[in-house]
């Protein structure tokens, strides 16, 4: 390509940036790409913005990516927009924590310096740890906000910035936006005060944190259990540890493939338990150790995903199967105030809750709604492997305490010679067979999802699984939303908030005659699933 035939913009967007990155790793990674105008065009396309609770995306040189001078303009917008909230004098910290990914640290240590460059006290966390431990922190040290350099699940190449209100819940609109004007109204880099690197907490807080989860399980019930685990590569595996030590359980038999933090996950596609193949290790350790349960954390360990012996095998539950047990347990043992869930999750829990009369609370996707369902919440859950079994000690999904509770109620039906699929059954028997699946596509352009969206909206089928469709809710413009329902069906669509995904959520509900019929309702549910997908995938376009 000629320089006639180049864009001049891109190149001087470019050269403003080399300009203004404090990184010099980062200027030279820049530096050897300004002659590829495609890859500046990606680089510049437009700043990451806040989406769900904060900055997630690719870690490279540039404004859409992760890099050390994205970091240091948000930490500057951050704190800003608190000091713009203070009525008064505010010596509130500001605690930061950081997982294991490639740079979380020197992100976390990035934002301490602008924090105390701007005159406001930074906590960092002792060292690598769970989202759930920050989260709890915010509260428990009186901070003013909490940061979370950590992309979760995502693949390797990533990382994120996720931010915490003084509430210890992540930041909602308006806040948001208010906080991604600050940091559009930094200015040059150069020119943001930099203190020192925070205070580093000791090892306290987390002992704190694991002796706040110990009230979420009853000291009085059996504590037999056989448990395999994984932390998927991830920072889990100690606190959990000792989380289920604490509690009286029998050491976990652990993936040692996958016991270590490796920022590069090399065991997995993708550090998710929700992807195909990700558990394999997992469920093969459990199967030579014979153990009752496998849970596993994702790599930041605000999720946990179950599976249990069933048939010489492994059954792996799917998030609505989970969110259902510890629903039930909580109920149980008599628990009461408001439950919890998502739009896109099962249909399930509003049943449990009406039968039980319990009130019910149903949200936007995102922990940052479901912990803002009410002041008498007392469980949360969504359909991707979150739960909150305990808001008063963290107002997030916290992948800890929700294993925990899982060991609680597998031990208590491992006394009584069942498991967790009996429960499940038994739910199935008083409420119908509530089956869910997800049709997920993956794109490489964003602008793919747009199309799939506008595609179902225009077109949106008449039935589903042979019947009228009697419900089409549109939830713009506050949510890229569409929920459809016919009968007992259910499927809402919408794009992810933290992968470039397009999601669809499917629910079958399939009524019990007895308990005979519940092997031929799950099979009639099953099939419904799948030609729902084959629908679904129709309506969007991709067939």
């Amino acid at each position: 390509m000629t320089s006639t035939e180049r864009d001049p913009s891109l190149r001087a967007a470019a050269e403003a940036w080399l300009a203004d990155d404090p990184d010099p790793a980062s200027r030279d990674e820049l530096r050897a790409v300004l002659d590829d105008d495609s890859e500046l065009a990606d680089r510049f396309a437009g700043p990451l913005r806040f989406g769900t609770a904060g900055l997630r995306g690719p870690l490279r040189a540039g404004p859409n990516g992760m890099n050390l001078a994205v970091v240091r303009g948000a930490a500057a917008g951050l704190v800003r927009w608190l000091a713009a909230q203070q009525t008064g004098p505010d010596d509130r910290p500001l605690v930061i924590g950081y997982d294991a990914r490639h740079g979380s640290h020197a992100f976390a240590v990035e934002t301490a310096r602008v924090a105390t460059g701007a005159g406001r006290r930074a906590l960092l966390m002792p060292r690598p740890l769970p989202t759930p431990v920050l989260a709890f922190a915010v509260r428990r040290l009186g901070a003013a906000a909490g940061v979370m350099v950590t992309a979760s699940h995502n693949p390797p190449q990533d990382n994120g910035y996720k931010v915490y209100l003084a509430d210890g819940a992540q930041l909602v609109p308006p806040a948001d936006a208010g906080i991604e004007r600050a940091i559009r109204e930094v200015g040059p880099l150069a020119d943001v005060p930099l203190g020192p690197p925070g205070e580093v907490l000791t090892e306290d807080i987390v002992r704190e944190y694991v002796d706040a989860a110990l009230g979420v399980v009853d000291p009085e019930v059996p504590r037999e259990l056989a448990v395999a685990y994984t932390p998927m590569h991830g920072v889990g595996r100690e606190v959990f540890t000792a989380t289920l030590a604490a509690a009286g359980y029998p050491a976990p038999f652990v993936v040692a493939e996958q016991a270590e933090p490796d920022p590069d996950f090399p065991t997995v596609a993708f550090p998710n338990p929700e992807e195909p193949g990700a558990m394999d290790l997992l469920l093969a350790l459990a199967g030579r150790e014979r153990a009752d349960i496998a849970i596993a954390n994702d790599p930041d360990a605000d999720r946990c995903a179950v599976a249990y012996a069933r048939n010489g095998g492994w059954h792996q539950l799917r998030g609505d199967e989970v969110g259902a047990l510890l629903a039930d347990h909580l109920m149980r043992r008599g628990v009461r105030g408001r439950y919890a869930t998502t739009i896109v999750s099962s249909s399930l829990l509003s049943r449990m809750c009406e039968d039980r009369g319990l009130p019910y609370g149903e949200t936007l996707t995102g922990f940052k709604w479901i912990v803002r369902a009410g002041d008498d919440l007392v469980y949360g859950y969504e359909e991707a492997l979150g739960y909150c079994v305990a808001p008063d000690l963290v107002r997030d999904k916290d992948g800890i305490t929700a294993a925990l509770l899982v060991c609680e109620l597998a031990a208590g039906l491992r006394a009584e010679l069942r498991t967790l699929g009996d429960r499940l059954d038994e739910l199935a028997l008083r409420y119908g067979v509530h089956a869910t699946d997800q049709l997920s596509v993956r794109v490489e352009d964003l602008g793919e999802i747009a199309e799939m969206m506008a595609t179902i909206r225009a077109r949106p089928p008449a039935d589903l699984l042979d019947e009228p469709v009697t419900s089409i809710e549109d939830r713009l413009p506050n949510a890229d939303v569409l929920i459809l329902r016919a009968g007992t069906t259910r499927v809402v669509v919408r794009p992810s908030g933290t992968e470039p995904k397009l999601k669809a959520y499917l629910e079958v509900v399939e009524p019990v005659a007895d308990p005979t019929d519940l092997p031929g309702a799950r099979e009639r549910a099953a099939a419904g699933l799948a030609a729902l997908r084959t629908e679904t995938a129709t309506a969007l376009g991709l067939k």
